[in-house]
Order: structure tokens, then sequence, then C-alpha cells
């Protein structure tokens, strides 16, 4: 009797310094804590599979095109044109951020763990799978890529982050071209209504 009192007593000083922990964190969307970052880190390399997963396709120049497509159609909107953020504005805003694909350990990673993660993504980081939405030999080809991967900011910003800058850019500009007319007197166009 006494080891259940005891059991149950360790179970609510648990669950009362859980919602502590809970209660005094930080929920904004941004940075991860430096134990947040290292914990998940080590959980992420250990978890990916398909360690000994070889590609079957050949290392050529084709390949390398044929996956940096594949990659830029699929991929471009958070790792950029060159794998590596060029451009997109939210790869350190994301918790955790965007990886840098040419980065040491990405590249660390085996042909089959980049094609695992491809596959599969990664829980809780933004990474989608794409089982399913692209066959195994387009992932293996974007595997080819990412070991070939051109240099940082070579291909420039993604088309769908240049066009947001130059709205941002112009925004008042073009604000001020189709604006109606200012209203003086009272006034009222037939096209505007009162709110």
């Amino acid at each position: 009797m006494r080891w259940l009192v005891t059991i149950l007593i360790a179970i609510v000083i648990v669950i009362v310094a859980g919602f502590i922990v809970i209660g005094t964190m930080d929920w904004s969307a941004g940075k991860p804590g430096s134990l947040e970052k290292s914990i998940m880190s080590r959980v992420k390399y250990w978890r990916v599979g398909d360690k000994d997963a070889k590609d079957p396709l050949p290392d050529t120049s084709d390949t390398v095109k044929e996956g940096a497509d594949h990659f830029q159609h699929h991929c471009e909107i958070c790792h950029g044109l060159d794998g590596q953020g060029t451009g997109v504005p939210i790869v350190s805003r994301l918790s955790p951020p965007v990886a840098n694909l040419a980065s040491a350990r990405v590249q660390k990673y085996t042909d089959g763990q980049l094609k695992w993660v491809i596959d599969n993504g990664i829980r809780f980081s933004g990474m989608p799978g794409w089982k399913g939405i692209i066959s195994d030999d387009e992932a293996w080809a974007m595997v080819r890529f990412i070991r070939h991967l051109p240099a940082k900011g070579s291909l420039g910003a993604p088309k769908v982050f240049q066009e947001a800058e130059e709205e941002h850019e112009h925004g008042a500009e073009m604000q001020g071209e189709h604006a109606p007319p200012p209203q003086h007197g009272g006034t009222q166009h037939p096209e505007q209504h009162p709110h």
C-alpha cells in the first residue's frame, strides 16, 4: 500500500512540474532554445531511416539536372533554388529553421537517408513527406541534385519571392496608381459605397 502512495505522489509531482514548465515556456514562433535545438537535432539524426539504401540512378549531369527540375518545382518555396535558402524570407523564421542542404550536417546523411527524409518528411520541422506525390526515381534524382548543389546565391531567389519583394517595394506606388480619386465636398462617386 505504501508503494502505491509513493507512486501516486511521484506522478502528482511530475504533473505539477510539467504544468509549471509548460506554463513558463514562450510559445511564440521564434528560434528554439539551445536545449530544444540540441535534443531535437540528436533525435532527428538518430531516427532517420534507410541508412544503407543506395541511389540507383547514375551520378550524371542529366540526373542532376532532372533532380534540380523536381527540386525547384517542389522544394524551392522553403529551400530556395540553390538548396541553401537564398531569397527565402522564412528560412530562419521557422522553428527549427529550414535546413541548408549544403551544410555538413545534411551532407553527412547517406543517400538513403536523404531519400527517406524526402519520402517521409521530418515531424515537427515543417518538412513534408513527398512519398506518393513524387516517384521514387524523382526522389532519387533530387538526392543527386542535393549532392551537387550550385554555389549559394548563384540561381537567385525563387520567382514567388522576387514578385513579392517587387510588390512590397512598389506597393505604395501601385496603391497610388489604383486608388480612387479623393472625395471633395462630400461628393460620392457612384462606384464607391459608404462603409
